[in-house]
């Protein structure tokens, strides 16, 4: 499932959005702020970053110039009050890769978000392949070889955070918020289930591939040494 980031401060409006993009199948990551949208940015993989311009800690835009590295190729729309010809000029040039004046109808802005989704990420680098395993986003599914398997939303999102540290520890709390999301409630032991259910998927498939467990730490995606 889709994962969207909302920094909305207006709490009836936020929850509103929220609702109706979960109604389509969007998850979203909810903050009235930037600095919370901030730290949680880097830690999930977001298709699209929904943006109000007047929050409590300034103007939206700021954090739009501000954001770097993986973050800065998320697609942005920016919604605001502000809707004249110098407002909108501003958050485009600003990197906003859409501009929503509110009031606006929920219709509208799903079509927006939507359509923001579906552009293609050229830039995008996180790897969807490692070692004989290969991701396959669209259908969430996973392949080695001629094989393939289909594979949970959060399971995926787990391995393709894996595959972005490949040899390196990711901590439990960053592997269960790749999953389900900054701030949601996570059932204890749902991430070890999700390992063990991977874990047989990647041995169901004959992978070379296989994840360690680094008590007390986390995860790690390895390529298993030849016999």
């Amino acid at each position: 499932m889709s994962r969207v980031i909302l920094v909305e401060d207006n709490a009836r409006l936020a929850m509103l959005l929220e609702r109706s993009l979960l109604k389509v199948g969007i998850e979203v990551d909810r903050f009235g702020d930037m600095a919370s949208a901030r730290q949680a940015l880097p830690l999930c993989e977001y298709s699209v970053l929904i943006l109000d311009r007047g929050l409590p800690d300034g103007d939206g835009l700021t954090l739009l110039q501000g954001m770097v590295g993986e973050s800065a190729r998320i697609p942005c729309i920016v919604l605001t009050a502000r809707d004249s010809l110098h407002d909108r000029i501003e958050g485009l040039d600003s990197g906003a890769d859409d501009y929503l004046s509110k009031p606006f109808a929920m219709e509208e802005f799903i079509a927006r978000v939507r359509a923001l989704m579906r552009r293609p990420r050229a830039l995008h680098t996180q790897p969807t392949e490692f070692a004989d395993l290969r991701v396959v986003v669209d259908n969430a599914s996973l392949h080695c070889g001629r094989e393939a398997l289909t594979v949970a939303p959060a399971e995926i999102q787990i391995l393709l955070t894996l595959m972005d540290a490949a040899g390196r520890n990711v901590t439990r709390p960053r592997l269960e918020q790749a999953a389900w999301g900054i701030g949601k409630a996570v059932t204890p032991g749902a991430l070890d289930v999700a390992i063990h259910r991977l874990r047989r998927k990647i041995e169901q498939l004959g992978s070379c591939c296989s994840i360690t467990n680094v008590r007390g730490k986390g995860y790690a995606l390895h390529e298993k040494d030849p016999a």
